[in-house]
């Protein structure tokens, strides 16, 4: 037998009352409540998913995308993307900016204005980050017995889609767009453990081994031909704060890795300090201080402390 439905009386509903006039308070809503310059419509995850889709299937043809493009046809589908992209990213970039309240979002056709000089900017950027990622694929493979080729790791590795979206991210960060390179960076670390800060430089020919849990802060600088591996961080001390308790912002305070760097899983090098090229740090090392060229930074041995030892040169 089917049970009766009883529909909810009005006399049910006034304790949701309550609930409303708390949830309504200005006290309640004040840390909150956003609302965008000129009402403008937020940024669309939606939309961005589709440009970085777009983005792939231009920087990659073949792997991402239409699967079947020929040489023939190939100028076509570069064209299409394009426009698409152009077209998406200028209104995000917009939206971002108002979200952002940015000085350039001030007024709205100087916004539209600005918003699409952005975002050809960055799309002349398109051919060097190709040749960028391609050089994080090489190192890829190179650097790994078990990729059977650069296309493997394109295609496969957590590695390459994070550089993939902090290389457009970062051109993005650079030409000064609020919010749209984070969301973007975001996007990678949900999918791959990955958490690069969209304000990270990273130099050419760079790899991350297996990947969960990397963390690469806003001001870090990492050189050529860099290599890290799982859980590594690359983070700031205790942050600085101002007359009124403010942190700090705007300062380096990530580390330096300088070329052909090595780090290996559950190392953890913090502050503005140096590391210098060609250096090997360990394991589940903890670095606060410069590391010259060369030298091979390990964990003590029959000891419970974490501190690094220098044991010559690597």
């Amino acid at each position: 037998m089917i049970p009766k439905l009883i529909p909810l009386s009005r006399t049910s509903m006034p304790p949701l009352d309550s609930v409303v006039e708390e949830l309504c308070s200005t006290q309640s809503l004040r840390p909150v409540l956003h609302q965008t310059l000129h009402n403008a419509p937020m940024p669309s995850l939606e939309s961005l998913q589709e440009i970085m889709s777009r983005l792939k299937a231009v920087l990659f043809p073949g792997y991402f995308g239409v699967s079947d493009i020929h040489v023939e046809s190939i100028r076509y589908h570069m064209s299409a993307n394009l426009d698409s992209i152009y077209r998406k990213l200028a209104e995000q970039i917009r939206r971002g900016g108002c979200f952002a309240q940015a000085e350039y979002a001030g007024e709205c056709s100087c916004c539209e204005k600005l918003s699409a000089e952005k975002a050809m900017a960055f799309m002349k950027k398109l051919p060097e980050i190709r040749r960028m990622l391609v050089s994080d694929a090489k190192a890829g493979y190179e650097g790994d017995p078990a990729a059977s080729s650069a296309g493997e790791t394109i295609f496969c590795y957590p590695s390459m889609r994070a550089m993939t979206h902090h290389r457009i991210a970062h051109e993005l960060y650079l030409l000064d767009v609020p919010v749209i390179p984070r969301i973007i960076s975001e996007m990678a670390h949900s999918e791959t453990g990955i958490d690069i800060n969209p304000g990270a430089t990273i130099g050419e020919e760079f790899f991350i081994d297996h990947g969960t849990g990397t963390v690469i802060g806003e001001t870090a600088i990492i050189g050529r031909g860099c290599r890290l591996y799982q859980g590594v961080t690359l983070g700031a001390l205790s942050f600085p704060k101002d007359s009124d308790g403010m942190l700090v912002k705007g300062i380096p305070r990530h580390p330096i890795l300088e070329d052909n760097v090595t780090v290996y899983s559950g190392a953890t090098i913090l502050g503005r300090v140096t590391i210098g090229a060609g250096s090997i740090i360990g394991g589940n090392v903890w670095v606060s201080h410069d590391v010259p060229p060369g030298s091979k930074l390990v964990q003590q041995t029959a000891s419970n402390t974490q501190t690094g030892t220098l044991i010559g040169k690597a």
